[in-house]
């Protein structure tokens, strides 16, 4: 299962490292290359990969970064999802595709198969069951998992997250009830189950009662570094038990300061990735 494969790599280190890239983020020794955006995108990531590998738990890629640069784009997208998982480390679809069943079936084709093929991918489940259950085959098997949007770290989520229903639960604790009953027959020899969540570092107390509320489901969280998370936001949570990986793109891409130059680049990544990890792990 691949919750278990996630779960052993996240005891190793918790670091994901987002490769939400962008060509801003490159450094001028890349950026002067007489190559393609694309070329230069997926060369970077490679080195970042090359940079981290040994501190991270797994990479997540905002296909958004890459659909941006049109054919180059996806053309990176592709080579670095396959340069991760041919590095035997695990790679995350940031995609959060949400569709009807017939149009979901062929977003479950497309990023776990063929060229875009990932270990996992984000959905987001607004139009119920219909949106998720396309990607059961998957997860039954081949070997495949998914997050689904349930408590994000966007400051506006709580507009709808965490509206009161009628029975007396939020809008997000449903949804989180729902998640553990999706992934029910998938639940490995780790505990968890094929349908992790997304669930924000930025709430941690909701994260805590998230936690104890669905013990058997594994989380990705975002909010880490540039968004205000912090090693100590996890720590309660970790203590009781590994179910998540914390993911960090800018804060490792770019740094407080901006993007690193010069051919010492892979250096400041591997170095903030490193301090990340060190971070999280020092408050267990």
């Amino acid at each position: 299962m691949i919750m278990d494969r996630l779960y052993n790599a996240a005891l190793e280190s918790p670091v994901c490292v987002g490769l939400d890239t962008k060509p801003e983020f490159l450094p001028d020794c890349i950026l002067q290359k007489d190559w393609s955006i694309g070329e230069k995108i997926a060369v970077f990531n490679q080195h970042v990969v090359d940079a981290t590998a040994d501190l991270a738990g797994c990479y997540k890629v905002q296909v958004a970064c890459y659909e941006a640069l049109g054919l180059q784009g996806m053309a990176a997208y592709a080579r670095t999802v396959q340069y991760v998982r041919n590095q035997g480390k695990i790679v995350i679809g940031d995609c959060k595709r949400g569709d009807i069943s017939s149009t979901a079936s062929q977003y479950a084709l497309g990023h776990f198969e063929g060229d875009f093929e990932v270990d996992l991918l984000t959905v987001n489940a607004y139009m119920g069951e219909d949106a998720v259950s396309p990607y059961y085959p998957f997860l039954k098997n081949k070997d495949k998992g998914i997050f689904v949007l349930l408590h994000t770290s966007n400051p506006s989520s709580r507009d709808f997250q965490e509206k009161k229903l009628e029975d007396g639960r939020m809008l997000y604790e449903a949804v989180a009830d729902r998640i553990t009953k999706w992934g029910a027959d998938t639940v490995g020899k780790s505990g968890f189950s094929a349908v992790g969540a997304v669930v924000g570092l930025t709430y941690p107390e909701e994260f805590e009662a998230l936690q104890k509320r669905c013990p058997s489901t594994f989380f990705l969280v975002p909010g880490y570094g540039a968004q205000g998370g912090t090693g100590k936001d996890i720590a309660e949570i970790f203590k009781r038990s590994r179910c998540a990986v914390i993911n960090s793109s800018r804060g490792i891409l770019c740094g407080k300061n901006g993007n690193s130059d010069g051919p010492d680049f892979v250096d400041d990544i591997r170095g903030r990735t490193a301090a990340m990890k060190e971070d999280i792990l020092r408050w267990l």
